[in-house]
């Protein structure tokens, strides 16, 4: 479990810093990015908020290996997350 939080924490590093750095918000692309990775599935990741990046086989396989721990997370704790997720997003459109 060690390893899969610390690739957890790698892969949405990486992935708020690419959306930096091409310019674009970066909460706007880590909360759709997020979403994705909470409710949709690893080619709505690659169609969506990844969709202009060059995704290669290694980090396709780092991004389904990472969904597929989230999926099998409790239920309950999935909907905690999501419920955190909704409550981000809503103090973003407040502000």
């Amino acid at each position: 479990m060690k390893g899969s939080s610390t690739l957890l924490l790698v892969a949405l590093t990486l992935l708020c810093s690419c959306g930096l750095a091409t310019g674009e918000d970066g909460s706007e692309f880590f909360m759709e990015f997020l979403q994705t990775l909470l409710v949709g599935s690893p080619e709505e990741l690659y169609e969506g908020p990844l969709g202009k990046y060059n995704v290669n086989a290694d980090a396709k396989a780092a991004l389904t290996e990472l969904k597929s721990c989230i999926d099998d997370l409790q239920p309950m704790h999935k909907a905690e997350l999501v419920k955190l997720l909704v409550q981000v997003l809503g103090s973003e459109d407040d502000a």
